[in-house]
């Protein structure tokens, strides 16, 4: 089995040119000692130290391709031992990436390699049996060495997992606490706001059917049936939404830009009087039309609380080429008239959500050209056809 470990950073690459420095400096110095011995001379110490620079070289790739690497230098062993610091730093880079098998087989190959060259070309003050247990004892300090940091490598990974997987339960924890809240919030908006909604939706339908009812009265009373009724549609929606999460498939298009027509006839049966104007051509993005959409019902539910009665002014035009402007406007609510409770959150709410499509809103008291004070809120929002 394969080690993981890190990638390769600059810090490694400087390793490994050290660890290459140390291994043309071994060569030099084994040279320089056999050439004193009178053991390599000219043309047979020249070939010798080249392929000691071969080796050392090789040693640029021994992350990669750990075995490789150590099965060139022990080749070059059989007729150099100046690569001999090349094979200690490629035995201890196997030992340290790669499994104990293959790191077993390649130390025995490495010693075993070694014996030929020292009986054919023994030490002047050493024996070959000497000779091969100080490489014995190098080749296991190399081993254990490799062997420390091949755990360490081990330890580091087996952090990393328990990391992931402990991220992996949180959010999984997570999400199901989330879905749990979700579906206690949809049973709570059911077992209230349905309840009473369709308490309206009856009783307005048992009004409906009654013949000594004004015309006018009649009316208004098939307008709460049917806008309960829609009412509990939206719930609905809404409940699936909760219910679903982010699987939506299957749940009511959500309303955009071509819908504000509805919007404005529905207003209009409930008596708000509204006066529009639409001058913008072409479709914006999805989000930007949901957002619209929902600026204008937010405006037009605040005047028919706040300001029941009084005339909307709606306004949507293109402002340059790449915006688009929203406006509400309503006069402020006559003295004496009795506001609708609210919970002064919706503007809010529409603030976060117009920032969210990456525009912007403003809203207060403004004062008009032709005279007088009303409630604007005006909304910038990109538009792209």
């Amino acid at each position: 089995m394969t080690v993981p470990r890190p990638a390769t950073s600059v810090r490694d690459r400087l390793a490994d040119l050290a660890l290459m420095a140390v291994s043309a400096l071994g060569a030099l110095a084994i040279a320089g000692e056999a050439e004193q011995r009178g053991q390599l001379t000219g043309d047979a110490l020249n070939a010798a130290f080249g392929l000691a620079v071969l080796g050392t070289v090789t040693l640029w790739f021994r992350r990669r391709y750990p075995v490789a690497v150590t099965v060139v230098l022990a080749l070059l062993l059989t007729v150099t031992d100046l690569v001999i610091v090349a094979v200690l730093i490629a035995v201890y880079t196997v030992s340290a990436l790669r499994s104990w098998s293959t790191t077993a087989a390649t130390f025995g190959a490495s010693l075993l390699i070694y014996v030929p060259y020292s009986v054919l070309f023994p030490a002047p003050e050493l024996s070959a049996f000497n000779t091969n247990m100080i490489y014995v004892a190098l080749m296991s300090l190399v081993l254990a060495a490799g062997s420390t940091t091949r755990a360490r490598y081990e330890a580091i990974a087996g952090l990393y997992e328990r990391a992931e997987r402990a991220e992996i339960e949180a959010q999984e924890r997570a999400e199901q606490l989330r879905v749990q809240e979700r579906q206690r919030i949809a049973g709570e908006m059911h077992d209230v706001l349905a309840h009473r909604i369709s308490l309206v939706s009856l009783q307005a339908g048992a009004l409906e059917v009654r013949s000594d009812l004004p015309s006018g009265v009649a009316e208004s009373v098939t307008g709460i049936r049917l806008q309960s009724h829609r009412a509990l549609e939206d719930l609905r929606e809404i409940l699936g939404v909760l219910r679903a999460g982010t699987d939506t498939d299957g749940l009511r298009p959500q309303p955009g830009i071509a819908d504000l027509a509805r919007l404005v006839a529905e207003a209009r049966a409930a008596g708000t009087e509204i006066c529009i104007d639409f001058r913008a051509t072409g479709d914006p993005s999805e989000h930007v039309g949901r957002t619209i959409y929902r600026l204008v019902q937010e405006g037009l539910t605040n005047a028919r609380k706040h300001a029941q009665g009084r005339p909307v002014e709606i306004l949507l035009e293109r402002a340059g080429a790449r915006e688009v402007r929203v406006r509400l406007r309503n006069a402020p609510a006559s003295p004496g008239g009795t506001p609708v409770p609210g919970s002064h959150s919706g503007l809010v709410g529409l603030a976060e959500r117009v920032a969210l499509a990456g525009g912007r809103l403003s809203y207060g008291m403004r004062r008009v050209p032709e005279g007088g004070v009303v409630f604007q809120v005006e909304a910038w929002l990109p538009w792209s056809a």
